[in-house]
């Protein structure tokens, strides 16, 4: 699990196809490495993956097909800028919410513009992901845990302050680009304890006069 608060911003130093698979190699910049060992999760721009092989300045991880139909890893180049995040500790502050790192869909920026020292960005959602984003509640954008300050048919609207903007990934986006989206996890278990929860229906019975008469019921 993760807060979607980003510790550093690293770069792709290696992205290996191998048969619908890559094996991706992210140099970490600032991030602390220290406590970090093999089999350990990093979010890399909002996608969990599993430490497999530590260098010095960075690790190695896979990246499965799976994870490869749902995300833009497949877009990806050499010396692209990603948002890190190791995984919490229970110790951790939740400076932001609950990410579990499971891309729920990609959007894309419509539209970046200047707001005083903050930015500004609209983003269109997939249609399957509009009834998890609500006006004011949580959302994650490449990772990064940020709040809704709008929503109007299929697209939000998301103010990023200086320090967010400074510090992670989103500095340099703008129109066009399309951005992993995690929507609140909270949202999708309520929908499942709801959907699960409803009282099942009776089946409606359509029998007809024709089929009483012929099995001896009658009309008193």
């Amino acid at each position: 699990m993760f807060t979607g608060i980003i510790e550093a911003v690293g770069t792709i130093e290696s992205l290996q196809p191998s048969g619908g698979d890559y094996r991706v190699k992210v140099a970490v910049n600032t991030l602390d490495m220290t406590d970090v060992k093999l089999g350990d999760s990093i979010a890399v721009n909002g996608v969990c993956l599993t430490v497999t092989e530590l260098h010095g300045k960075g690790f190695w991880a896979d990246v499965s097909l799976e994870t490869v139909r749902h995300t833009c890893f497949k877009n990806y180049r050499l010396g692209q800028a990603v948002n890190l995040e190791k995984a919490m500790m229970p110790t951790s502050r939740l400076g932001g919410h609950i990410v579990s790192g499971h891309v729920d869909g990609v959007g894309k920026i419509l539209e970046r513009r200047e707001d005083a020292r903050s930015v500004r960005f609209r983003v269109q959602a997939p249609e399957h992901l509009l009834k998890y984003i609500a006006d004011r509640g949580s959302i994650t954008v490449e990772g990064t845990s940020l709040t809704v300050n709008g929503i109007e048919g299929d697209v939000f609207e998301l103010n990023i302050v200086p320090h967010t903007l400074a510090e992670t990934v989103l500095q340099g986006y703008t129109s066009g680009q399309p951005v992993h989206l995690e929507v609140d996890l909270i949202a999708r278990y309520l929908e499942r304890l709801i959907s699960k929860s409803e009282p099942a229906q009776p089946a409606k019975a359509d029998i007809s006069l024709e089929f009483l008469a012929q099995n001896g019921f009658h009309r008193g």
